[in-house]
């Protein structure tokens, strides 16, 4: 969870930045930058999607604490939008 709310301060205030990624295809990797608002948008749903499903027992990864993780990124996110408010986009996003 904390982690996780590392990740949801940096979506709000680095949205624009770049991550580098690492994507299987095949048996290759391939690296790609992708726009942190992208990457951590969708770790975020997957997080989601399989904590309803782990609650639901259709999951077969018990013992991952999904909504800690979905918790600590509203934590991250939402310390830094009570921070700074309206003005995170203005002040820190590149």
């Amino acid at each position: 969870g904390a982690i996780a709310g590392v990740m949801g301060a940096y979506f709000l205030l680095y949205p624009r930045s770049k991550v580098l990624t690492l994507v299987p295809i095949f048996f290759f990797f391939q690296v790609f930058e992708i726009p942190a608002i992208l990457f951590l948008g969708l770790w975020f749903v997957i997080q989601f999607f399989l904590g309803s499903f782990s609650i639901a027992g259709a999951s077969g990864s018990a013992g991952i604490a999904f909504w800690a993780h979905i918790g600590g990124f509203a934590v991250g996110a939402g310390y830094i939008f009570i921070r700074y408010g309206g003005t995170v986009r203005r002040n820190f996003a590149r």
